[in-house]
């Protein structure tokens, strides 16, 4: 694999990147949605108005949006783009994975987001692969340990977020990788990592993530990143007509699947979809996911302790080298639904669990947002 590509945005490219925002200032549900920035809105008004005006050419232009997306998406992640494939979704390249290992057991943590549970719910079904789901540490969280005390012979496949959405807590890729050796795949559902979280994703055989959240693309938009153990391991059960050789062939014959990640593919995916999300990737690419990273880690540290200074609980990782964007609290003896009708009042934007409340700042939020966090906190009092 490709090595991956580092930007140097630096202080001023964080700051062109934070005016790309629209987002109102006490907006911290970036986990949830992303609002896309400025950027993105005008490269899909772009796309969809050339499709309004649309003539023998335009069809083919709009379409070279999904290999300028492809190669962005795959120099963030440290590969190439005959190893990526664009996807609506996130779910669509865990689905893909669920069904292309052909038999065995797989661990999947059992307090994972759902997205990741019932893929291998349907293999299973189908008489595919087999979840066994793997309990976390003390925390609750995922690591190398708890998945090396769950090895056994019959186990093929890991699969797991990068980042746990409850609590922010980033998996070790890199010793996870070393812990299943070289003969085992590793499914890494990034929904909550890329573009927020500098990891070593050529450690996954398997990348997926939607761009809804923090890559700020809005909906239907994604990828999967493919290793080439995967390449040659998996089965391509769920191949659509768009992922086979000599795809523009109309020859009323079953064609072979695509050599490379490509193979994913089961229809054309929109052009306009395709042209935000080169947008957004691009954007990323500029400011650098290490300056993007840096600067929502200090956030992540402010919020933290606005939290505990208002007799806060935190619930997530506070190892800065254990965490990304996610701060996780309850207020003991308070509901969370009364939290979060202060920091509504207050003009903050969070995500609502019957138990917690869930903070998630970008780069481009702004540091006033942690003092409207303070003040709704201090209301409470």
């Amino acid at each position: 694999m490709a090595a991956q590509r580092t930007a140097g945005g630096g202080p001023a490219g964080l700051a062109d990147y934070a005016r790309q925002s629209e987002a109102p200032e006490g907006y911290l549900d970036f986990a949830r949605y992303g609002p896309p920035p400025r950027a993105v809105l005008a490269a899909t008004a772009d796309a969809l108005g050339r499709s309004a005006r649309a003539d023998h050419d335009t069809v083919n232009d709009l379409m070279r949006a999904d290999l300028r997306a492809r190669e962005s998406a795959a120099r963030l992640a440290g590969t190439d783009a005959e190893h990526t494939v664009l996807l609506p979704n996130a779910s669509t390249g865990l689905f893909q994975a669920a069904f292309g290992i052909p038999s065995g057991t797989v661990l999947v943590p059992v307090a994972d987001f759902p997205a990741n549970h019932y893929p291998w719910r349907r293999a299973a079904a189908a008489g595919l692969t087999v979840p066994r789901w793997l309990p976390g540490d003390a925390h609750g969280w995922i690591t190398p340990e708890t998945v090396r005390a769950a090895l056994t012979d019959d186990v093929v496949a890991v699969s797991l977020s990068a980042v746990d959405f409850r609590t922010g807590y980033r998996a070790d890729l890199a010793a996870l990788r070393e812990v299943i050796g070289p003969d085992r795949l590793l499914v890494v559902d990034a929904m909550q990592a890329f573009g927020v979280a500098d990891l070593p994703w050529q450690a996954a055989d398997v990348v997926v993530t939607g761009g809804q959240k923090w890559l700020r693309a809005s909906w239907s938009t994604g990828f999967a990143a493919l290793s080439d153990r995967a390449l040659e391991r998996l089965e391509p059960t769920l191949t659509g007509w768009t992922g086979v050789d000599d795809v523009a062939l109309f020859d009323d014959r079953e064609h072979s699947p695509a050599a490379g990640a490509g193979r994913l593919s089961i229809t054309n995916l929109s052009p306009v979809a395709a042209a935000a999300f080169a947008a957004a990737l691009d954007l990323v690419e500029k400011v650098g996911v290490p300056a993007i990273e840096a600067q929502v880690s200090g956030l992540v540290d402010r919020l933290i302790d606005a939290v505990r200074e208002h007799g806060g609980e935190i619930l997530s990782a506070t190892d800065p080298g254990r965490r990304a964007g996610i701060v996780s609290f309850r207020l003991p003896e308070v509901e969370a639904a009364t939290v979060a009708k202060a920091l509504h009042a207050h003009g903050v934007t969070p995500t609502v669990r019957p138990d917690s409340v869930r903070l998630s700042p970008h780069a481009s939020t702004p540091s006033a947002a942690v003092d409207l966090v303070r003040a709704a906190l201090a209301s409470l009092r």
